[in-house]
Parts: structure tokens; sequence; C-alpha cells
């Protein structure tokens, strides 16, 4: 078993092995007290029909009371909606603050069941069970829960780090093709913003035959990132690369582009921008859409690129009139780059280098 050790505020261990789902409720049984705890599971209704009962027997073999809920999968069901009907499962099944939530899903189950966590009696413990590569490397390590209201994503939120995550990569295998390639869109972001050595070695393997190591990378990433600014105020930031623009194609496309989709699409479009501001050359934006080609992902994005302004006002990175735009200039390299709005607006108005 490979793991991780996250030392924030709350230090927390993520766990990665193949086939260690079956196990979670012995790994929870070391943090929590399983005659004093219930595990309140919150889930979608695609991940319910796969891992509910293995997770479910797991917990109750490791002495645990459970309960669990289920909502409708999608982006759309992170929302206040939503939010309110888990309060109202919480209440209805008496969970305390000795009691613990349960993560169990991609990348919206996690942020908004984390969301419900650190909101619900001023705060109660919760772990995630990450079942979407894009959850085991990017969502469920460092404390970001947030739900999303017509404005944008994830606009309504707080930092709440979880108690441990455990990843069975296997959960991977019942991924369509598409799901799966948006986790590779962050891996790559990864390996764009911190080490050529593994954007190297993803242009080169497979890495279906060596998945545990390559999460086990992705979460080491993130945890070097995130130790350093837990509050997302200085090098976090870096994090979201693609995602300034990736987050309003999501918006401008009523979600029929995908998170992973809309990243890479916002990273092409980012080092292209770079380029008209001279930050970076040709060479760095080929390289980029050859491995985003490679991973089965997009590198054009079609629209209108004007129509993108509006959400991006809307980015958290804003600060009065000024927007820090993430920028890499050199493989492995990513550096923070404030820009006043008009000047964005402006550019994303004109043509950009291809």
């Amino acid at each position: 078993m490979k793991s991780v050790t996250v030392n924030t505020s709350t230090p927390y261990d993520v766990l990665i092995e193949k086939g260690c789902l079956s196990r979670c409720g012995e790994f929870a049984a070391k943090l929590f007290v399983p005659q004093k705890s219930t595990a309140a599971i919150i889930t979608d209704d695609r991940v319910s029909s796969l891992y509910l009962k293995t997770v479910s027997d797991s917990f109750q073999k490791a002495g645990f009371s459970i309960c669990s809920f289920v909502f409708p999968n999608g982006e759309d069901s992170k929302s206040h909606d939503t939010l309110l009907q888990v309060y109202d499962f919480l209440i209805q099944n008496n969970i305390t603050r000795t009691d613990f939530i349960v993560a169990l899903g991609g990348g919206v189950v996690g942020d908004l069941a984390g969301f419900a966590a650190a909101t619900y009696l001023r705060g109660i413990r919760f772990m995630q069970i990450p079942t979407t590569f894009l959850a085991a490397i990017d969502s469920s390590v460092g404390g970001k829960t947030a739900v999303n209201i017509p404005a944008g994503k994830n606009l309504i939120g707080a930092f709440h780090q979880p108690s441990l995550v455990v990843c069975d990569p296997d959960t991977f295998q019942t991924l369509e093709p598409q799901t799966f390639a948006d986790g590779c869109a962050e891996m790559i972001k990864y390996a764009m913003i911190w080490s050529e050595d593994f954007l190297k070695l993803l242009e080169s393997c497979d890495i279906n035959e060596q998945i545990e190591e390559i999460v086990a990378y992705c979460v080491d990433i993130k945890r070097q990132v995130v130790e350093q600014d837990e509050l997302d105020s200085s090098i976090r930031m870096i994090l979201n690369y693609g995602h300034t623009l990736g987050h309003a194609i999501e918006k401008v496309t009523n979600h029929t582009v995908t998170h992973g989709h809309g990243v890479a699409m916002g990273m092409v479009l980012i080092t292209r921008l770079g380029m008209k501001l001279g930050l970076c050359d040709k060479a760095l934006l080929e390289r980029l859409c050859c491995i985003l080609k490679q991973y089965h992902l997009p590198c054009e994005y079609n629209g209108n690129l004007a129509e993108l302004v509006e959400s991006c006002m809307h980015d958290k990175k804003r600060s009065g009139n000024t927007i820090r735009l993430i920028l890499v200039s050199t493989a492995g390299k990513a550096e923070i780059v404030p820009m006043e709005t008009q000047k964005l607006v402006n550019l994303l108005k004109e043509e950009l280098p291809c």
C-alpha cells in the first residue's frame, strides 16, 4: 500500500492500493471509535449501485453503525437544494460531532459532502473515498469543499480537511473513457506546473500499468503545494492552471463540457494567451497539445472567447480589478501573473496565436 501524509492544520493520510475498498471500515476504525460513531455515507445513484454495499459492509464489519444518502449524479446536484437535503438526512439520523461523514464518489460527491461536513454543527469530521481518477488525484485532497450557484462553480465553499482519504484504483475500471480522461487532464496539469520529469514519464509510459504510482505522484505534488499554502492565498493558486477559462467553458456550455475536458481546453487557451504576451513559446503549446491528444483530450475550443469573459469575472482569483492568471512559461514551472481584468477582456476579444 502506498501512503502519502498531508501535513495541514489537520494532518491526514492518503492510502492508495488496488482492492482496498473492502477495508475502508478497518482503516476508519483506527481514527474513529466504532461503538460510539455512525458513518453517514453520502454518494450518488451511479456510485451507489457499484460500491455502496461493499463500503457499507466494510463499516459494519468494523463495528460502525451506518446510514446513507443517495442523490442524482451530475454537476447539477452540487447545489444548495441537494445540500439542504443532506442536512435533513444528517438531522433525521441524529448525526452528532462524534459521528463522521463518508464521501463516496467523484468530485461532485466529495465537494458536496465535504461542504456539508464543514458546515453541519459548525463542522464534523469526514473521510473521502474517491472513485474517479480525477477525484483521487485532485479534489479529495487539500480540503477545498463547495457547492455551485448560477453565477459560477465553487463560489460558496469552505476549507475543511478530511480525516482520511482511501483510494482504490480498481474503481477506475468502471469509468467511461471520457471520465477517466477528465482525470488525465488534472494529471497533465500537475506535470506542467511542477515537474518536467513527470511530464516525460507521462509521455512515455502506460499509466494503467502503474496507476498506484501515478496517483501517489500526483497526490504528493498536491501535498507539497498545499502544505505551503493551505488557504489558497499564494502558491496554491498554481493548481488552478487551466481552470479560470476551463470553468468558464463549463459554465457557458451548461456543463456539457466536463471538468477535465474544460481544464484541457483552458490550459491550451491560457498557453496561447501566454504566447501572445511573450511569456512562452510555440514549442510548449505543441508539447501540451501532443500530450493532451495522447490522453484523448481536446486541444481546441470552438466557441466564442468573448463569451467566457463574464464567467472569468467571477473567478475566485480575482481581487478588485485584477485577476491572477496561472501561466506556464516552461514545462514544470508555473507562475502567477496579475492582470487587469479589462486587459484580459481585451485579449479574449482578440485572435490568439495557434
